[in-house]
């Protein structure tokens, strides 16, 4: 068995017997004293508890508050602690947000430092999308701006390219490769899998159990819904079921690959689709969130679907040695029901390789970092005039993950023009009946949808029709 190791701001840390779904974030809380990694929303929205995560893939910041312990095996964690130097020498952005007035209350400031740290490690400097996952209510988001682009030039310390020069704390029980498939020692129902073909045997053996890549849905049954998991299999070390593969006939996305690692292998081939990912979460959740997380769970209002099933996706499902491919569409059911069998996961997803016809639509309370009240994905094809053919898919107007058939019958063969867009919006009755909750009334989801046909169709013909807000 693999005893559980990690580096905890440059220190080997080594557990034994620990619950399989004990957060990150209660660890440092509760048993390190490392208290400046904070509680807010407990959910992965609020940015508050953003720590630094190091691994063969790089650096990047994830949500400590839907982290869990054995997701960190082998990788290497910098809290806020860890961000200034060993002699107490502040980090770049540190002494920035101190100079800009980027701290008022304190209590997202250090998630923001963290992330920020990233950002400066790593190089990015869009940093109106790559802070929008950490949530300030006091100072407001012009100072800490100014913060993150005065720090843009300084050098990266030396004490934060540490982590990347051995990331595994080396143990005497470090697991040969013969049983790299093992559980960890002391920590009963959970085991790490490190093959698709691993994987697929454990969980025939355990249908019942977690599949956990990210955690970003499933770890709210936790904080959230007190859930006991029963057996969980912590999958995201499964390099065979990550990445993305193009071909002359198809772009093959592995399961495991995260959404952050989908935006710019997908953006040459349907920049919507990437851009529609941008919006997806924050960028700690996409850091952590996969494909096939995001089409397994069979959310009505994931995003991802319904451009997938706008670009004839087809769904790839193992099932110990069994192998089936269907059509992502038909892969919902109904609410809360996929055609998935007992054991069976999915191993990736194929997007036909087209011209680019696809515009994304996704319509939200807040632009960055929230739940699609509606999301429309349309691809359309003209020929001399007239539809030739049509894809469109909605996320937020039933059940599931649905294509609006009707629609789309509609417009088949007829010219492509207000008048016929005008005479196919009476078939969404047939093919959507949404319901009203929170987010939007039924009455407004689907006006909002017939708008985005329209809107397709004048943005076809050259109308400027996306309007960003306005950035510090």
């Amino acid at each position: 068995m693999t005893e559980l190791a990690f580096l905890l701001n440059g220190t080997p840390v080594r557990l034994g017997a620990v619950s399989p779904v004990r957060t990150l974030l209660d660890f440092l809380r509760e048993d390190r004293g490392l208290t400046g990694t904070k509680e807010g929303c407990n959910e992965g929205d609020c940015g508050a508890c953003t720590v630094m995560v190091t691994d063969a893939h790089g650096t990047r910041a994830l949500n400590a508050c839907i982290l869990f312990l054995p997701q960190l095996h082998g990788k290497a964690v910098r809290t806020v602690e860890g961000i200034s130097g060993p002699g107490g020498d502040l980090h770049t952005v540190q002494q920035a947000m101190i100079d800009h007035h980027g701290s008022q209350c304190g209590f997202c400031t250090p998630g923001f430092v963290v992330a920020m740290a990233v950002n400066h490690l790593n190089g990015v400097t869009d940093h109106d999308t790559a802070l929008a996952g950490n949530l300030c209510r006091c100072t407001g988001y012009a100072p800490i701006i100014r913060a993150a682009t005065a720090a843009e030039s300084a050098p990266v310390p030396q004490w934060m390219r540490d982590d990347h020069r051995d990331t595994l704390p080396r143990t005497p029980t470090s697991t040969p490769p013969e049983d790299a498939d093992l559980a960890f020692a002391g920590i009963p129902d959970a085991v790490r899998p490190q093959t698709g073909d691993a994987l697929a045997q454990w969980y025939l053996a355990n249908p019942e159990g977690r599949l956990i890549a990210g955690a970003t849905d499933i770890g709210l049954w936790v904080t959230k819904g007190l859930r006991d998991l029963g057996p969980v299999a912590f999958i995201a070390g499964i390099e065979d079921l990550r990445g993305v593969t193009v071909t002359d006939s198809g772009i093959r996305i592995g399961a495991n690959t995260t959404l952050a690692e989908l935006g710019p292998e997908i953006a040459p081939y349907h920049p919507d689709f990437a851009e529609l990912i941008r919006r997806y979460g924050s960028a700690q959740v996409r850091n952590a969130a996969t494909i096939g997380g995001n089409i397994a769970n069979g959310s009505p209002i994931g995003d991802s679907p319904p451009a997938l099933i706008a670009l004839g996706a087809m769904l790839h499902l193992r099932r110990g040695d069994t192998r089936r491919d269907i059509l992502l569409e038909d892969f919902y059911l109904s609410y809360g029901k996929q055609d998935r069998q007992p054991g069976e996961f999915v191993e990736a997803v194929t997007i036909p390789r087209q011209t680019d016809r696809l515009r994304c639509y996704k319509l939200s309370k807040r632009f960055d970092q929230d739940i699609s009240a509606v999301c429309g994905c349309f691809s359309i094809t003209v020929d001399a005039g007239t539809v030739a053919s049509a894809r469109i898919a909605f996320g937020g107007m039933a059940g599931t993950p649905k294509r609006a058939a009707a629609v789309e019958a509609a417009l088949i063969g007829n010219p492509w023009d207000a008048e016929t867009v005008a005479s196919a919006l009476d078939a969404y009755a047939s093919d959507f009946a949404p319901l009203s909750d929170m987010r939007a009334s039924a009455a407004y989801r689907m006006e909002a949808a017939r708008g985005m046909l329209m809107r397709y169709l004048l943005e076809d013909l050259g109308a400027q029709i996306r309007v960003l807000e306005v950035k510090a």
